[in-house]
């Protein structure tokens, strides 16, 4: 391309022509080792009122692979026009997702070369002629990770690929290698901490496949404590298994599998007979991926942790979105600190998960207590105890039927409001609750029950028919049933895609069981319009979101004076939720088919959580004829640090620019605007920085030109509507600098800006549209008004720069 003028080509030509050759003269194999505009990140959704959009991502120029799925560098182009290295902050970040050393920015000229691998220095300028080769680049990598000759055929070993273009997310990428190096290090114990929504199993499958098939791991055990999840990996993630993998039932194993996935349930119990697990030798599975494993095998004394330690010398993987770290029970003293950990917060921040709004609703009795009379009795006769009930006491041992009804009316109303068809999960506090609900909500909304009886059902693990719903629930084809009441059965393990309303009417204190409850609704799903969810919160459970242990994984306690232990009365739900192993749990809590473990009836979701005990009496008054109300609501978005703030999103918007140095002040913005050749270049790069316009424009109530949009909302400028700015320019009578019939085509283009804004002016499409498309081809009215098209776009240009024309400050 000697004798070429750079300058004026485009950042694609500058790739096309200069970069890809540069590339495959070096030998990498376009088929194979090279991706173009790799995209990362899906783009975060910001959700002001019932509105919600996209932010804009750019995606890498060009990634480079040793083979499909083992990504090594990034390349970063820009036209020639800027300096060669523009591009290398963005390529850095991009490096920083892929956990790749190398990093290269180009304007066509050469190389900046960023290595990670060179401690003496980490970057340097190579010419075009001088780019590495794949060997080069490859030797580099594994020196700089440390890779012995012994685990080369495990790191090399490929990925699965179905040829339907389904590849791994860069965080699974990221969490499937890093999990590959540790295990053919020969690390024992692994432990992967990926937020609810984000692949784990898929995540769990490539690793599988990858070390069955280089051999390195030859019997393999999957292990989790729900039917659903067995079935559902079975079924969908683990399916290219075909013929060499099983689920054991009948509580015996059969050797002749080299893949086994299994219920904890069906392979022990407290029984020696029933320890199943006992069938084989100790060394016979030499891998074992634990699913979920902060419930019942984080804990020392569980007998799902005698499973793994009879088969201590197999490799053990932890998969969970939530580590167990309590006084009692670690995740992390059993595996180890986590070797990749992807949490909530990021897969919100790359679009991969759905944000949330959260609605706090402050019931008066809750917040002010309720008292009996002296000498009232309940519902039932029973005396009820004297002393002030609160909202820790609301249908655990007290219930009030009104209350009952004002929470049922809330979701009524709030569904009414957006859309009565929207899935929705009401976490209750036990069974009892939850069939109180179910009955208040179908009361409520008879209209929607007239059409399916199943609109409102209860979805327990005593209830066969509720449970036998829960597929329909979670499949986002069918509409029915639309509201669950639920207590314990939905709070981990359902694959609620569609699901728009999360519902707290449950006391919730460990950590681990509100990370839970809040993945039901996490995942998005475009395709039925799930991009994002509300949280309807009665219980203040909401309030975990300011806890610093809620995003990412948590330290581990340790209690070290007798006084810093709770109170046991101090705290009925902390004791209670979540910190019974759910190997304790009755069957019909675990989904278990197989055999039934001992009931707890502590235990949650079970017709005796609240039953009396002949030693420990937990009695619960139901009365009614109380007056309650709603004393206060508050609605709040996840921001961009992953806070929920109570804003508008003009107030989100004015606090965006107003931190980012170009948009600091109205001068800044309206220097940058002016001295933008297209104005759309800057309506995109807003958008990238998070300026929603059809939401902003919705929430001001007024058509305004973007422009004025944020003159007015971030600078409190009065604003200007369109036609208003036309007008002005025609006062000014600048046009009469130009030809008749230049003139005619710029007040025919400031027409079009007044009905339809800037951005149709910029595109020189418009001279093909009404009025326009009678005077002839738009290089024919081009040529004719102004002599070339250069003069045309200058004329442009400065009809925008007259149209966004401030008033002098002194006026």
């Amino acid at each position: 391309m000697a004798g070429v003028n750079k300058t004026h080509l485009t950042e694609t030509d500058i790739i096309t022509k200069f970069i890809l050759p540069a590339i495959k003269d070096a030998g990498w194999n376009v088929m194979t080792q090279i991706r173009q505009e790799v995209k990362l990140r899906d783009g975060k959704v910001v959700v002001r009122g019932k509105l919600a959009a996209r932010l804009t991502v750019k995606s890498a120029d060009i990634v480079l692979y040793h083979k499909p799925g083992l990504p090594l560098a990034v390349i970063e182009a820009k036209a020639n026009k800027h300096e060669i290295g523009k591009g290398m902050q963005q390529g850095l970040d991009y490096a920083r997702l892929l956990d790749v050393p190398f990093v290269f920015a180009s304007n066509g000229d050469g190389f900046i070369f960023h290595d990670k691998t060179n401690p003496v220095q980490l970057e340097s300028e190579i010419k075009l002629e001088d780019f590495p080769s794949p060997e080069k680049l490859w030797d580099k990598y594994c020196a700089w990770k440390g890779f012995t000759t012994e685990q080369m055929p495990v790191i090399s070993q490929d990925y699965y690929d179905d040829n339907s273009g389904k590849s791994p997310r860069y965080y699974q990428l990221q969490a499937i290698n890093k999990t590959i190096e540790a295990v053919s290090a020969g690390q024992k114990r692994v432990l992967l901490v990926m937020a609810t929504g984000t692949g784990k199993t898929y995540t769990a499958f490539q690793i599988i496949w990858r070390l069955w098939k280089a051999k390195n791991k030859k019997r393999i055990l999957f292990l989790a404590d729900r039917n659903i999840l067995v079935d559902q990996t079975k079924t969908n993630d683990f399916q290219p298994f075909g013929s060499a993998m099983t689920k054991i039932t009948g509580r015996t194993i059969d050797p002749a599998y080299e893949i086994q996935l299994a219920l904890y349930q069906a392979i022990t119990g407290p029984e020696e007979h029933q320890k199943a697990f006992k069938q084989v030798a100790p060394d016979f599975f030499d891998l074992i991926v634990i699913d979920e494993c902060h419930r019942g095998s984080a804990s020392e004394d569980s007998a799902w942790r005698e499973i793994l330690e009879y088969f201590s010398s197999a490799t053990q993987i932890g998969l969970t979105a939530t580590p167990k770290e309590t006084e009692e029970v670690s995740s992390t003293d059993y595996f180890g600190e986590p070797v990749y950990t992807y949490s909530l917060k990021e897969g919100i921040e790359d679009g991969f998960l759905a944000p949330y709004k959260v609605v706090r609703v402050d019931i008066d009795v809750d917040l002010q207590g309720w008292r009996p009379t002296k000498g009232q009795v309940d519902k039932h006769g029973e005396l009820i105890e004297d002393r002030i009930y609160n909202q820790k006491d609301f249908d655990r041992t007290m219930v009030i039927d009104e209350r009952t009804m004002l929470v049922a009316q809330t979701i009524t109303d709030y569904l009414k409001r957006t859309n009565p068809m929207d899935k929705t999960i009401v976490f209750c506090n036990d069974i009892d609750h939850a069939d109180r609900m179910r009955r208040a909500l179908v009361n409520l909304n008879p209209e929607q029950v007239k059409k399916n009886e199943k609109y409102v059902m209860k979805i327990t693990g005593d209830d066969e028919i509720g449970k036998g719903q829960l597929d329909n629930f979670i499949n986002p084809k069918k509409p029915y049933p639309v509201i669950a009441t639920t207590s314990e059965l939905m709070s981990t393990g359902v694959d609620a895609q569609t699901c728009k309303l999360v519902v707290l009417d449950q006391n919730i204190q460990s950590m681990t069981k509100f990370k839970q409850i809040i993945g039901r609704g996490t995942r998005i799903n475009e395709k039925h319009g799930k991009l994002w969810f509300t949280i309807l919160d009665f219980k203040k459970a909401t309030e975990l979101f300011a806890d610093e242990r809620f995003d990412g994984v948590p330290e581990k306690v340790i209690r070290t004076t007798a006084e810093e232990i709770t109170d046991p009365d101090s705290d009925f739900d902390e004791q209670l939720e979540d910190d019974t192993p759910e190997s304790e749990l009755p069957d019909v809590f675990t989904g278990m088919e197989e055999t039934p473990a001992t009931y707890d009836p502590t235990s949650g979701d079970g017709t005796g959580a609240f039953e009396e005990d002949d030693e420990n009496k937990i009695r619960k008054f139901h009365v009614n004829g109380v007056a309650v109300k709603v004393l206060a609501k508050r609605v709040q978005y996840y921001d961009a640090d992953g806070k929920l703030v109570t804003e508008s999103f003009q107030d989100y918007t004015r606090k965006t620019l107003l931190k980012d140095k170009d948009y600091a002040s109205l001068d800044d913005f309206t220097r940058k605007w002016q001295s933008a050749a297209r104005k759309q270049v800057i309506i995109e790069e807003l958008q990238e920085l998070g300026v929603l316009w059809d939401v902003l424009a919705e929430e001001v109530g007024k058509d305004l030109d973007p422009f004025d949009l944020l003159c007015h909302v971030v600078y409190g400028q009065p604003p200007l509507t369109r036609q208003e700015r036309a007008d002005n320019v025609r006062k000014r009578n600048y046009f009469t600098k130009y030809s008749e019939p230049a003139q005619n085509v710029l007040n025919t283009l400031l027409d079009k800006y007044a009905d339809e804004g800037v951005q149709e002016i910029e595109d020189i499409q418009v001279l093909k549209l009404k009025p326009f498309d009678s005077l002839g081809r738009p290089l024919e009215i081009i040529k004719s008004s102004f002599g070339n098209k250069q003069a045309y776009e200058e004329a442009v240009n400065e009809l925008e720069n007259e149209i966004y024309q401030l008033p002098s400050r002194s006026a």
